[in-house]
């Protein structure tokens, strides 16, 4: 617990303060931005930046020329720094009693200028880290030039307050007989997906792959002829000199054919966007005994609530037609399917013109249902009637009894 000061002591709603040295960190490990302020020249300053927690200490860094930072070399820079988490509007009956519901947290203390190298590299290491662990040795460090044009202060975390509120709505008895809406609006900050600069061609970080739920997850499936593992971009030039320029491959697909490595390149990039929207889950096929990469394929539609998926956008290089490669990984995204995530349904979209893709997937064991016309639109402009089949959790044994009895062991 920290030790209440005068400067920390609140004159009303004293039940919403806390000095618990756990709710202060956490309030702090969760924000990005702080304000700190401060008095320059006889003037209240107010900045907002970026920051990090170490331990009972906070790192804040400024340009060297900035006047925090100028008023900061004399080790005596008195400053205030706050931070709130809006959790909520709690609107009420009465304008009078509208709130919010929110966490802050105010520091004082005196922050002083950071000299010593080894503690400036940890306070360049804490705040990169931040964004997620391994981000520091996944980037270049600060020169010497910049490392001289960056200043870093350090605030200890002595005199600190948290301020709190939760709960629904607080007014007077006579307002709850108003006939107006009252309630609470929840707030939060979303982490919407990572948008790759141009050029960049290193594959998306796990760090920054949060992804919907366990259903949207890509674990590597292993099997005697395939193994399949979770597509990014270090897989495009492989990708490419498998299925790359082949108009058979691709002809029956949404994407036009991919005739350079760049090309596939931004398919790949694309379909780990949609796998971090949650749209899609796509794997990479790898030759079992070769490693070499044979192929894409991937649930999409997946739908937790309804226990179902959609396997489909698969490829796979001529060289490994007919090879039960095509016919392992079907099973593995089965077994993925049934067995691990509990799906009730599994379902394939086919062009209705793919006659070739129609009798491979009911030799999984799959029924065809229906048709939906001119239910996609093509790179061309053209519309496609999609068939749509379907295979049950009931029919699940049959149909995995049916696969594994396909299935020749492979030759060595």
């Amino acid at each position: 617990m920290y030790t209440k000061t005068p400067r920390t002591t609140s004159l009303r709603e004293k039940d919403r303060m806390s000095y618990s040295r756990e709710e202060a960190h956490t309030i702090l490990d969760e924000a990005w931005f702080c304000t700190l302020s401060f008095v320059h020249d006889g003037e209240p300053r107010a900045l907002p930046t970026l920051f990090v927690r170490v331990d009972d200490v906070v790192y804040v860094h400024f340009s060297t020329g900035g006047r925090v930072a100028l008023g900061g070399r004399a080790d005596d820079l008195r400053v205030c720094l706050s931070v709130t988490h809006l959790d909520g509007l709690v609107l009420a009956r009465s304008q009078f009693h509208h709130s919010a519901n929110y966490r802050s947290l105010v520091a004082h203390g005196v922050a002083v200028t950071v000299t010593d190298p080894a503690e400036r590299d940890l306070a360049f290491t804490a705040l990169t880290e931040k964004v997620g662990a391994g981000r520091a040795a996944a980037t270049r460090p600060p020169n010497a030039k910049e490392a001289a044009q960056t200043a870093v202060l350090r605030l200890a975390l002595d005199e600190v307050s948290v301020r709190a509120r939760t709960g629904g709505v607080n007014e007077e008895e006579d307002d709850l007989e108003l006939p107006h809406w009252a309630g609470v609006l929840p707030m939060r900050t979303v982490v919407g997906p990572a948008r790759r600069d141009q050029g960049v061609t290193a594959p998306l970080p796990d760090y920054l792959r949060t992804v919907p739920s366990a259903w949207h997850e890509a674990p590597t499936l292993k099997g005697e002829h395939v193994i399949l593992e979770r597509l990014d971009l270090s897989h495009a030039p492989g990708l490419f000199a498998a299925v790359g320029g082949d108009d058979e491959v691709w002809r029956y697909l949404l994407n036009d054919t991919p005739h350079t490595v760049e090309e596939m390149a931004q398919l790949v990039a694309d379909a780990e966007d949609q796998h971090v929207r949650g749209a899609r889950v796509p794997w990479v096929q790898r030759d079992a005994a070769t490693g070499e990469i044979v192929g894409t394929t991937s649930f999409y539609g997946v739908d937790p609530h309804n226990r179902s998926v959609i396997i489909g956008i698969t490829t796979l290089g001529r060289r490994w037609w007919r090879t039960g490669i095509n016919t392992e990984s079907k099973l593995l995204l089965l077994q993925h399917a049934f067995d691990t995530l509990g799906c009730v349904r599994v379902q394939w979209e086919a062009n209705s013109l793919n006659t070739r893709s129609h009798t491979a997937i009911e030799r999984l064991g799959a029924t065809r249902e229906g048709v939906l016309r001119r239910h996609k639109k093509l790179s061309d402009g053209t519309w496609r009637d999609t068939f749509v089949f379907g295979l049950t959790a009931e029919e699940w044994p049959a149909a995995q009894s049916s696969l594994r009895a396909r299935l020749r062991p492979r030759l060595t």
